[in-house]
């Protein structure tokens, strides 16, 4: 007997996959959802009969409404059972996303605990510790190369500051020295023309002196002829 039923059932049950459970119920919803359009349809066509043989046929207009009845009852069964299917759809759907997250934060925390296996908190204050000694020993480093104190420094800050006022005297002295160069030339060109524009101006008049003599003397001339 026990063998009959192992041929007939099998032994084992197949466990079936979420995902392909959530199709198969997928798969209902949309077969009860083309019979409740059929139910929808042979209703609206039982109610198009009641009407038609309302006032010639009593006993077929009966009929098609109990037939109407007969499919709303069916559609509210299929309503019914939809709802269900819907409900339980949507609860697998939430329990298998919700198997994925954790899978997926099962494996992130495995491979967490594998990143820190070789890794103690103690090791990596000690390597912090040695980064920030090997900063600070750099920084005296750059800082040792970049002090000029490390080379010889014997000159008086008092000298360099009295040479300077030096150069700066006499800088000033030759800049003085040329401005009163340039005032004496000036006054040598002025005095030149003004000596040589006299004997100049004395021969123009004793030219004009001379030429107005003749005249005169031509004149009289003129009139004793």
């Amino acid at each position: 007997m026990f063998k009959l039923k192992a041929k007939l059932f099998g032994n084992k049950k197949k466990k079936q996959n979420t995902s392909d459970v959530i199709q198969n119920l997928r798969n209902m919803e949309d077969l009860l959802t083309r019979k409740q359009e059929y139910f929808e349809k042979k209703i609206s066509d039982e109610i198009a009969l009641a009407k038609k043989y309302g006032m010639t046929n009593k006993r077929a207009a009966l009929q098609a409404l109990l037939r109407k009845k007969r499919y709303q009852k069916q559609l509210q069964q299929l309503d019914g059972t939809l709802t269900t299917i819907e409900m339980q759809r949507e609860a697998l759907e939430m329990s298998h996303a919700n198997t994925s997250i954790l899978q997926t934060l099962k494996a992130a925390s495995n491979a967490l605990k594998t990143a820190h296996e070789h890794l103690k908190v103690d090791d990596v204050h000690d390597i912090m510790d040695d980064i920030a000694e090997q900063q600070e020993v750099s920084k005296e480093i750059a800082d040792a190369i970049s002090n000029p104190a490390a080379f010889s420094n014997d000159v008086d800050e008092e000298d360099l500051e009295k040479e300077l006022e030096e150069l700066t005297q006499q800088e000033l002295d030759e800049e003085l020295l040329t401005i009163v160069t340039s005032a004496d030339r000036s006054d040598q060109q002025n005095k030149i023309p003004s000596q040589e524009s006299t004997p100049r101006t004395s021969k123009t008049i004793k030219s004009k002196q001379t030429e107005e003599e003749e005249e005169l003397k031509e004149l009289a001339e003129w009139g004793l002829s």
